[in-house]
């Protein structure tokens, strides 16, 4: 049997392989750059790219493509093969090191917000040296970077980069007035969970919503849904299993640390979680692991669908980031540590994620708004759009007693003065699990609950990172001028927490009374993304990326127009969808059973004289139904040509959320109603219970 440790990270030009292939002057330069951000010179470009090849090649690969993200929340790529011809007729096998370092690929057809014109087709991709290079379906695949000729960033991996550099220098000037001179560098790490269901590939052909946009636009709940709670963390079906296995197996061949998988809460529903990564990899590692996912289920005649919310009346699916600061002497800065010294400085980086997301909670709603996750944040499943932090009853007795200036009631009653030993110890988790929370301390991490599963973990991590980075720099502003360290440390966490505590919720976020506590305090309840990305340009959110380098004013402007552009475009294929199945399938399918039971009733009252009342209350409720149906897609079919007409962005998104979603609704809540009467051999496509349970 073949071992997971002679074949994990096998398709990966790692740090084995750079050693073994390349010359201990090549590989330390190399190392220089990944870990301190040296130039790379061309020499040592052309020598990793001979080594890169001879290794590909070896392994079977035939290409190479530049792979990158570009703002369409998915990957691309371009493939080149390594041949190149010979005098004699033949071919040779090349890759130079400029071949590695730069490509350019026609950009004119990606999102760029105005950035660019359409003519404008040349773009640049550029080696990320940081995260590995690897092999798929017989391709090198060489992550990059992504730009604009002149210069703008049109992918995520640019401004997350942008956004680690700034969390970095900021943590490094904190670290400093501590003492800590040891640290070169300070990096966050993520470990993003993968939600995602599974369902019968021939079941998945026969649903035009399915395919066109991911989720079910119709469809009526089966007898059973998910209220026994028996899926989650159920027995693992064997061809789930199966698909289970082989997905690990692709993923580990990939270098990716897939650790945990099981059933999750909805039928048919299930997750997969990694080992933490840094961040610029994780998030690599997360879209390839999308696309695998993907893959792999055809193997198994399974479609996996990575939608927030494929079925109604179940759970939806996220992407649980769990986010934490790492030096790279091993220590983690959200970990409360055992010393004086320690204490403290675990405090001021706690109070500056609390200050942040306070500061910038527009912002952490806005970098997991898409229209699919709308849907789900809010919905009895997951988090409310309301942004809090969850940090559970001992740490928040902490702070209250930091804030008041009294004695910690807790393992010691002792003033709490920073410099005092007074906080738990955490050897274990000192909170429970806070599910209904956006934003929850689990003991040496913050869990962002609120990403949607198809979302690129990049958005939300840039946005956390770029806060961070900026309370952290107001920290050390001024405590580098302090003149008594530690009153003024001691001040300003004290001023820290009492400034924003408002954010700070231990209880259920799903109550309603939450809600209307949260409006009290002045938090945001940005509810759609017609509501929450127009704030990226908010002077206070444009000023702090600027000024952290994270984006220009141009990428921000821009950005706000590619989301914005992505939610109508979504919205508009699912309506359109649902115009033509209603006329299509649904309304035809729905009269032909009216039409013939009132046939049936017609035939049996020539021959007797019943009453036919089941008959007859059936025909006249669908024939409603079939009327109501005709005018709620009359309807939609206005709000599309009306949609249109609309003279800007964002009067499209407004049009959106409050026109067409509403008739989208009515025309949805007409044809299930029609599905519980109509007789299941004449329903066009399979129901719910087929698809929930089918697998």
């Amino acid at each position: 049997m073949e071992k997971i440790t002679d074949f994990f990270g096998s398709m990966v030009f790692d740090d084995r392989i750079m050693k073994a292939t390349l010359s201990d002057k090549v590989y330390r330069s190399l190392k220089r750059t990944i870990d301190k951000g040296t130039p790379l010179d061309i020499s040592v470009a052309n020598a990793v790219a001979a080594a890169m090849k001879e290794w590909a090649v070896e392994k079977g690969a035939t290409h190479y493509t530049h792979w990158f993200q570009p703002m369409t929340g998915v990957t691309a790529e371009k493939h080149d093969s390594f041949i190149s011809p010979a005098p004699d007729g033949r071919v040779i096998m090349e890759f130079s090191g400029k071949e590695l370092v730069k490509g350019e690929p026609d950009a004119s057809s990606f999102p760029s917000g105005g950035l660019r014109a359409t003519f404008e087709a040349r773009g640049y991709t550029a080696w990320d040296p940081t995260s590995y290079a690897f092999i798929k379906d017989g391709t090198l695949y060489i992550p990059t970077a992504f730009c604009s000729y002149t210069g703008e960033a049109l992918d995520k991996k640019v401004p997350l980069l942008r956004s680690m550099a700034a969390l970095n220098k900021q943590a490094l000037r904190i670290l400093k007035l501590f003492g800590n001179d040891k640290v070169k560098s300070v990096k966050t790490s993520v470990g993003p969970e993968q939600e995602y269901f599974l369902v019968d590939r021939e079941m998945w052909k026969k649903r035009k919503d399915l395919i066109m946009t991911g989720r079910t636009l119709f469809g009526a709940m089966p007898p059973k849904g998910q209220e026994m709670d028996d899926h989650y963390f159920g027995s693992i079906k064997p061809r789930v299993a199966e698909y289970m296995a082989d997905l690990d197996k692709e993923l580990w061949k990939l270098g990716i640390l897939a650790k945990t998988k099981h059933n999750e809460v909805a039928p048919a529903q299930h997750e997969l979680a990694p080992i933490y990564d840094t961040t610029n990899i994780a998030a690599d590692h997360n879209q390839l692991t999308m696309e695998v996912m993907q893959k792999v289920a055809l193997r198994h005649n399974l479609v996996c669908l990575l939608h927030e919310k494929p079925f109604a009346g179940v759970n939806g699916s996220g992407k649980h980031n769990n986010w934490s600061i790492s030096t790279d002497q091993g220590e983690n800065l959200l970990s409360p540590g055992e010393t004086p010294a320690e204490n403290a400085q675990f405090l001021l980086f706690l109070v500056a994620v609390i200050k942040a997301v306070d500061d910038y909670q527009d912002l952490l709603r806005l970098s997991v708004a898409t229209a699919g996750n709308d849907h789900r944040l809010g919905a009895n499943e997951a988090p409310p759009a309301v942004i809090s932090i969850f940090l559970g009853d001992e740490l928040s007795a902490v702070l209250d007693a930091i804030e008041s200036d009294k004695p910690y009631g807790g393992t010691k009653k002792e003033k709490m003065q920073l410099g005092v030993d007074v906080l738990p110890k955490f050897s274990k988790d000192s909170t429970d699990r806070n599910r209904t929370s956006p934003f929850a301390f689990t003991g040496n991490k913050f869990e962002f609950r609120m990403l949607g599963s198809s979302n690129s973990i990049s958005c939300a991590n840039i946005h956390l990172n770029a806060a961070v980075a900026e309370e952290l720099k107001q920290f050390a502003d001024k405590l580098e001028k302090a003149k008594d360290f530690n009153k003024a440390l001691h001040d300003l966490i004290r001023k820290t927490i009492k400034e924003h505590k408002r954010i700070i919720f231990n209880g259920n976020g799903y109550d309603d009374a939450w809600i209307k506590e949260a409006e009290k305090r002045g938090l945001m309840n940005l509810k759609t993304t017609a509501d929450a990305m127009p704030h990226i340009c908010d002077k206070k959110n444009v000023d702090m990326l600027t000024s952290h380098g994270i984006f220009t004013e141009a990428e921000i402007q821009s950005r706000c127009e590619i989301m914005l552009e992505n939610y109508i475009k979504t919205v508009n294929i699912e309506a359109v969808t649902m115009v033509d199945m209603a006329r299509k399938e649904i309304i035809p399918a729905v009269a032909k059973f009216a039409a013939d039971t009132a046939f049936a009733v017609s035939v049996k009252k020539s021959v007797s004289k019943a009453a036919c009342k089941y008959e007859t209350s059936v025909v006249t409720e669908l024939s409603e139904l079939i009327d109501e149906m005709d005018a709620a897609t009359g309807k939609l079919e206005k709000a599309i040509a009306d949609f249109k007409k609309q003279s800007s962005i964002i009067k499209a998104s407004e049009f959106v959320r409050d026109t067409m979603l509403p008739a989208m609704d009515k025309l949805r809540s007409a044809a299930d109603k029609a599905e519980t009467i109509t007789a299941e051999t004449y329903w066009p496509f399979p129901a719910y219970d087929k698809l929930l349970f089918g697998v």
